[in-house]
């Protein structure tokens, strides 16, 4: 399982990205990421050259809600420099857009509204989603809302998405105990996402956001054991 830091509060870009990125060099993270709302190309640009000297894999994901926006945020991430996109709800147009970047693609199943996102389906229609956005060619995996959603069981809804996916699945926002993280272990994701909790000092190790970083792989580190 993998813990991957997002630079983001409230599903934007903290300010000062960079600045923050900075105070957490010398921790184990091996992903790191931001929104695409919050912050210009130029300055997520900064952010990913820093954390790839370090080793790190990066990660933007997208929470804009049109088309329009949702595109130009993937045209952006190319310049960036990212290795992964997450998110976005526009598959079809991802995957043409992005074709030959060597990005690994994980967009959204199910239906999402609004911002800050909220995944809205049954669990049998988000799975589904879930299956056929996997057969695109060049869907590399899924970035799963699981807590984002009111009216579904989190980790049920995980568990049947990972069946249905033929990638690794991440499972992304409201992630903000260890409990949770060790129920989407055993749910089978390959990772999870945490910005606004630890931003907001709710994780073991607060208020040092470095400190919060290194329990919680800690507690990831554990959760796999237990998995395995």
């Amino acid at each position: 399982m993998n813990f991957v830091f997002m630079l983001t509060h409230n599903d934007s870009t903290v300010p000062d990205a960079a600045k923050v990125y900075d105070s957490l060099r010398g921790t184990a993270l091996h992903y790191v990421g931001f929104k695409d709302i919050g912050a210009t190309p130029d300055e997520l640009a900064v952010v990913a050259e820093k954390a790839h000297a370090d080793g790190l894999e990066v990660m933007l994901e997208v929470v804009s809600t049109s088309r329009e926006s949702e595109l130009v945020s993937l045209e952006a991430a190319r310049q960036i420099g990212v290795d992964w996109i997450l998110g976005g709800t526009h598959a079809d147009d991802g995957v043409r857009l992005l074709a030959g970047s060597g990005i690994k693609y994980c967009p959204f199943p199910g239906r999402i509204d609004g911002h800050p996102s909220v995944l809205l389906g049954s669990i049998a229609e988000i799975s589904q989603d879930a299956r056929n956005l996997s057969a695109l060619d060049g869907v590399y995996g899924l970035d799963l809302l699981a807590y984002r959603s009111p009216d579904q069981d989190p980790i049920a809804l995980t568990h049947e998405v990972v069946i249905a996916s033929a990638g690794p699945v991440v499972v992304a926002g409201s992630i903000a105990t260890s409990e949770q993280i060790r129920l989407v272990a055993a749910a089978g994701a390959w990772g999870f996402t945490i910005g606004g909790a630890i931003f907001e000092g709710r994780l073991p190790g607060a208020p040092d956001l470095a400190g919060q970083i290194t329990e919680v792989l800690n507690i990831t580190a554990a959760a796999e054991a237990l998995r395995e």
